[in-house]
């Protein structure tokens, strides 16, 4: 078969060197599966013996983690400890060739994922950087790799301080550890190195002589940029050549030798320039291969068109999909049962009140050493030493607690800022004075705009992600990465334009339902979905078993029966009868109320209230309530089967290049991380899919989808041109139940339609009126069901349409 190269249909690069048109593809990238590497069970080694499944399954490039050599016995790969190495834990270099050379011999590829932005300092032995840089401090060849305040008034004296202190009792537990070549301090099993010239008898007098302090981690004090508020992971300079030729060095070989095809970037917001360096990343891979960036978009803010990339890792198409499916009329009594039961609704208002009240709260406690940081750069910046600090420190949190993005130095993001500024100063005109100095510091764009925008991305993945995606509990299947719970739904109209600009704009995006990062995996997400569509059922259930079983706090109650509700066995049965089932959702839940941080948090856990949130979820699910969740998931099954097939269809049929997480072609039931990261049955996957013949049922095994993930895969590998690159166009039904459906047509730039994908959404409502006289209008010519194998001509009517599945896959 002969694949057409992919084309670049966008603006131009800024820079010069690479401004103008790209050249084609030369390897057609459809599909993607992503692999979460881990050494004690998806090495090299075995990605090479599941290759053949994925090439049967339809697969074209398989998407791995990271694969530079990370901590020891990590388990995703995003804490590198050396950037120079592939991972021996994984197989090494050897390994990484035999998998490449193993999926080019399937007309295959590879896809890595980079981590520019830190690396792994949990334990300074296994970084040689960070332990020369801990030795030698400011004279350390690395020092410059890091991000670090050496200054006299850092906090810690002009030294490096490292919050690994779990009490106030820990420096007593500091010894000297001479077992090996050379002399250590030891803190537990923690080793740092000892100084020239500095050793001693006194563990503590021999600290208080070394390059770095050890500090408490809820003292405050941090003096390196970190990975958010992760003092594990250590930011780089990647504005360093020589940074950026030794971390990507590896990476220049692999693109040399031709052992990839492109590039996920992980986290770019948290670089200095991170426009810069896309540009530099571009220039070193080529203009063939493929480069995404892991960036999340906020409400409506547009992907910048300037950058030399093909497009993000797939949350806004997430959303898109998702929300497409969220049946609106089901807001007001979701709402409501929020306010009855949480004490707020969740809504827009609330979630715009308490984002700026969580931001401030983050910022003037886990990220307080950044934004310390920040001020200093702003008071140098702006000449402005004498400014008093608290009154400058309050202006920029109130500014960056506005910022209604990630990161604002963004070509589309022009005039924000100042837009922001203005909103702040007319709320509080006190504030004038302060924010004189702020925008004179900003409008420099030196070291204080850069931190400013690097803080403003930390500050809004902790505060929004990481603890507001927490405290909502209206619908939870809209808090989700790259999500707004403030917009309860998308309309047809809105997912067909956004859909249209993708293909358009962003032909070669990836597209996503899944990742190792995402709060819930898509069929529970889907599952949590359908409750839009019974919404008043679901609030009389909720309010009958929080009086029959009360929860520790509302709000979590209603938060954790949503999650409970999605992950609960499709037939019924009690969560007691599925293996691991309670100890996962007990752990779902003990990180929940913590990352949510309203009565326990991961700084100060309330052991009073975990206990009784435990107690609570094992009577829920030991209980009548776990039985009445059981009926209720059973009888909505079909509707949240539905609603899984219809958004993994339209992925996969849509704008951009698809990935499916791994595990994903059956279904799941994976919470957020570490659960969605859990070893997947390949064998068992593989036996399916040698099994199937006819199209299957909804109920058997997940046996559906993969029907439909293995037909999809296999339509884009024999017309890859109506996809990546090609046509979009939305079709719409007539009749009384027109709404219910979510179809359009694809095919090869400029020519007629090839491809027409058709999904039920909103199905509880079919449940009592049928299809009807609903029909879609085909265009032209004879039309089969891939899925069923049924032939269709004109005007088809959706009640034979949707005959077997809710699903239909016609090809011209």
């Amino acid at each position: 078969m002969t694949e057409t190269p992919m084309t670049e249909t966008r603006t131009h690069f800024t820079d010069p060197i690479l401004r103008g048109r790209r050249p084609a593809r030369q390897t057609t990238i459809r599909s993607t599966y992503r692999l979460q590497l881990r050494p004690d069970v998806l090495t090299f080694i075995e990605a090479r013996s599941i290759a053949e499944y994925l090439q049967q399954l339809g697969v074209s490039h398989l998407y791995l983690s990271p694969i530079l050599t990370a901590a020891q016995g990590s388990t995703h790969g995003y804490d590198v400890t050396d950037p120079t190495t592939v991972s021996a834990a994984l197989g090494g270099p050897s390994g990484l060739k035999a998998l490449s050379d193993e999926v080019r011999s399937r007309g295959m590829g590879l896809i890595v994922d980079l981590v520019p932005n830190h690396v792994g300092v949990a334990d300074p032995q296994q970084n040689p950087w960070w332990w020369d840089v801990l030795r030698n401090g400011r004279e350390s060849k690395f020092a410059h790799f890091f991000d670090i305040d050496w200054s006299p008034a850092n906090g810690a004296g002009g030294r490096l301080a490292l919050p690994v202190l779990q009490s106030e009792n820990d420096p007593a537990a500091l010894t000297v550890d001479r077992s090996g070549s050379e002399p250590m301090l030891a803190l537990h099993d923690l080793r740092f190195p000892i100084a020239a010239g500095t050793d001693g008898d006194n563990a503590l007098r021999i600290h208080d002589k070394q390059n770095y302090r050890l500090v408490s981690w809820k003292a405050g004090l941090c003096t390196y940029r970190r990975f958010f508020a992760v003092s594990s992971l250590a930011s780089i300079r990647q504005e360093d050549p020589e940074v950026f030729e030794i971390t990507h060095r590896e990476l220049a070989a692999w693109c040399e030798h031709d052992l990839i095809d492109g590039v996920r970037v992980d986290h770019p917001d948290g670089l200095s320039y991170p426009a810069a360096y896309l540009t530099k990343l571009r220039r070193l891979i080529g203009t063939q291969r493929l480069l995404l960036v892991e960036k999340i978009l906020a409400n409506r803010e547009p992907l910048d068109a300037t950058l030399p990339i093909d497009g993000t890792t797939g949350y806004d198409a997430l959303a898109d999909i998702g929300g497409v499916l969220i049946d609106p009329d089901g807001e007001p009594a979701l709402t409501e049962l929020s306010r009855h039961i949480a004490g707020h609704g969740s809504d827009r208002a609330w979630i715009g009140e308490t984002e700026h009240r969580i931001k401030r709260a983050v910022a003037e406690s886990i990220l307080a050493p950044e934004v310390r940081r920040l001020v200093a750069a702003v008071k140098r910046d702006a000449r402005a030493d004498s400014f008093d600090t608290l009154a400058l420190t309050n202006a920029t949190i109130e500014v960056l607690a506005f910022m209604p993005v990630y990161r604002v130095d963004y070509a589309p993001l022009v005039g924000m800022t100042g837009a922001v500024v203005a909103e702040v100063e007319k709320r509080n005109t006190e504030l004038t004075a302060p924010l004189n100095i702020l925008v004179s510091a900003l409008s420099l764009e030196g070291e204080a705009s850069v931190r400013f925008s690097q803080v403003c991305g930390a500050l809004t993945a902790k505060s929004v992600e990481d603890t507001m995606f927490y405290q909502a509990a209206r619908l939870v299947s809209l808090q989700e990465v790259g999500g707004n719970p403030a917009r309860f739904g998308h309309s047809l109209n809105e997912f067909h334009l956004s859909n249209s600009e993708r293909a358009q704009r962003w032909p070669a995006t990836m597209t996503t339902l899944s990742t190792h990062d995402t709060k819930r995996g898509e069929d529970v997400r889907a599952r949590i979905g359908v409750l839009s569509q019974v919404a008043e059922t679901w609030a009389r259930s909720v309010e009958s078993w929080e009086e029959s079983t009360p929860g520790p706090d509302g709000a979590t109650t209603l938060f954790l029966l949503q999650n409970m509700f999605g992950v609960w066995p499709a037939d019924g049965r009690p969560a007691s009868s599925v293996s691991g089932l309670r100890e996962r959702l007990h752990r779902f839940a003990e990180k929940s109320i913590r990352e949510a941080g309203v009565h326990t948090s991961w700084e100060e856990p309330d052991a009073e209230f975990e206990a009784s949130v435990h107690g609570w979820l094992d009577a829920v699910i030991d209980g009548p309530v776990g039985s009445e969740i059981g009926d209720l998931v059973h009888e909505l099954a079909p509707h949240a089967w539905s609603d899984s097939l219809s958004q993994k269809l339209l992925q996969l049929c849509g704008p951009g290049i698809p990935d499916i997480y791994q595990g994903c072609e059956l279904w799941e039931d994976t919470l957020v991380d570490p659960d969605n990261r859990r070893p997947v049955d390949f064998a068992a996957r593989a036996g399916l899919l040698q099994s199937l013949t006819g199209t299957p049922a909804l109920n058997t095994n997940g046996a559906a989808k993969m029907w439909i993930v293995a037909y999809a895969l296999w339509l884009r590998r024999e017309r890859p041109d109506c996809f990546v690159g090609g046509i979009y166009l939305p079709l719409f039904a007539t009749g009384d139940q027109a709404n219910r459906l979510v179809s359009y047509a694809r095919g090869r730039a400029g020519e007629t339609p090839e491809v027409i994908v058709a999904a039920t959404r909103h199905s509880v409502g079919l449940a009592e009126t049928g299809w009807g006289d609903t029909t879609l209008d085909l265009p032209q010519g004879s039309w089969t069901d891939r899925l069923t194998g049924h032939t269709f001509q004109g005007r088809a009517r959706l009640e034979k349409l949707f005959a077997r599945l809710p699903v239909a896959l016609l090809v011209r």
